[in-house]
């Protein structure tokens, strides 16, 4: 590095999405606060230590919707990574989808106010990039 160049660091976190589908609707959650509080969401949230993103997707899809999937069952979507897709700062996110032949009880937990099957075709305006995720995940699936 030369006298003239200045190295920017930024603090980076880590999480991971779930895009549950059964039977032309996907599984969201509301969210419990901010940001984006009331708005709808994919279930996911942040990788602890010592865990891969994964084992955090399953994790977070069980503790948000009580709905319990063996990480065999997730297939990778993504890395979505773009600055600004979380207000609270940089997020990386890998997102992971999976299918299930009919929708299973749903119920909220951890700061899910609510876990609902959504019609693909019906879906309420979306928090953080999630619509985009969303796209992506079911553009695979086809």
């Amino acid at each position: 590095m030369t006298t003239t160049e200045t190295e920017t660091f930024e603090t980076i976190r880590y999480t991971a999405d779930v895009v549950l589908i059964a039977a032309g609707h996907v599984l969201l959650i509301e969210r419990g606060w901010d940001p984006f509080e009331g708005m709808w969401a994919l279930p996911g949230g942040h990788v602890d230590p010592g865990e891969t993103s994964l084992v955090a997707a399953a994790r977070e899809l069980a503790e948000e919707t009580g709905i319990t999937l063996p990480v065999s069952a997730l297939r990778q979507v993504g890395t979505f990574d773009a600055p600004g897709r979380d207000p609270r700062g940089r997020y990386v996110t890998v997102a992971y989808t999976a299918t299930l032949p009919q929708a299973v009880n749903a119920s909220a937990g951890d700061d899910a106010t609510d876990a609902t099957w959504w019609p693909l075709n019906a879906l309420p305006e979306l928090a953080f990039d999630h619509a985009a995720i969303l796209r992506a995940a079911v553009g695979s699936a086809a």
